[in-house]
């Protein structure tokens, strides 16, 4: 696995491939397994959508071919699980070389199994063989923690599960109060999407999406130009500082290591008190609503908090 760029001659340039601002992102994904809340099957006609997509956050194409490599199908599976555990950190593109295989002609794609990582319209070849999901898993990992510290922090809508069905493309449509803050994120204005979504918030303090969609605005905003290395090591050597803890607890979360982030807050709730507990639980208690207090992980971090205070 490596994050090299395409050095083939004649290899297809992404960046003139963008179109303007603004463009939405692509429809979900008809691919089998996993759900595809962060996945999409890429057609001639939502491929440039797709790339547009990644001047917001990374977007991983994962070439496939049912009749010729089932390995490759097996690895986009597994990337589609990946793609729900980050939540959005990346969006995953299902390329079925097969079914469009001028968009494995343009892009000179040599064979299969094959995922090319795409950020900010930029393409660079990932994974070249199938791997188990833990190995997918770390080197995932490792490429957003890596674009995290460059200061590339966006984070993906979901693509399904997220709004009414378009009756003509059968595709999922985002609900359009939270287009504005959509959009605002998608040109790289976090300012900007946490005021819409407070206003959506103070409309109705009911909304859980807003809610959600608030909490994880503040939280790129927070960890906008960050650097990731510098922030570890400072909480390292400062393991009782609450603002160093919960500033990486932040970027662990950004970098999809949810129970990561949600362990290190309730560790310095555990051996802290009075103030520095009081905003250590605060802030443990913001990050759950970012992403979502139906999710298990979030369940058991706060029985494990409620252990810790108690």
């Amino acid at each position: 696995m490596s994050e090299q760029s395409f050095s083939r001659p004649g290899a297809v340039d992404l960046s003139g491939l963008q179109g303007s601002d603004g463009a939405g992102g692509p429809g979900a994904s008809g691919a089998p397994g996993a759900s595809a809340a962060y996945a999409v099957s890429v057609t001639e006609q939502n491929f440039q959508e797709l790339l547009e997509a990644s001047r917001s956050a990374p977007v991983l194409l994962a070439f496939e071919s049912p009749s010729r490599s089932p390995e490759s199908v097996q690895l986009a599976r597994d990337l589609q699980t990946l793609s729900n555990e980050f939540e959005g950190r990346f969006l995953l593109g299902r390329v079925d070389i097969d079914a469009v295989p001028q968009i494995a002609q343009a892009m000179q794609i040599p064979s299969v199994p094959l995922v090319v990582l795409v950020a900010q319209g930029r393409p660079m070849p990932l994974i070249q063989d199938a791997a188990p999901i833990d190995e997918l898993r770390q080197a995932i990992t490792q490429v957003l923690q890596q674009l995290t510290a460059g200061g590339f922090t966006g984070r993906h809508q979901p693509r399904s599960g997220a709004g009414q069905v378009d009756e003509e493309t059968g595709e999922e449509q985002l609900d359009p109060r939270y287009a504005p803050a959509q959009e605002a994120l998608e040109r790289g204005d976090i300012d900007g999407a946490v005021a819409e979504y407070e206003k959506l918030v103070a409309a109705n303090p009911a909304d859980a999406e807003a809610a959600a969609g608030l909490a994880m605005a503040q939280l790129l905003k927070r960890t906008d130009g960050v650097d990731l290395t510098e922030a570890r090591a400072a909480a390292a050597a400062n393991p009782d500082d609450v603002d160093a803890q919960t500033l990486v607890a932040d970027l662990d979360l950004l970098g999809g290591h949810v129970e990561d982030a949600f362990n290190r807050l309730v560790d310095v709730v555990r051996r802290t008190t009075e103030a520095d507990r009081d905003t250590a639980r605060t802030h443990l208690i913001g990050l759950f609503g970012a992403v979502g207090n139906d999710d298990p992980r979030v369940q058991r971090a706060r029985r494990d908090l409620a252990s810790a205070l108690f």
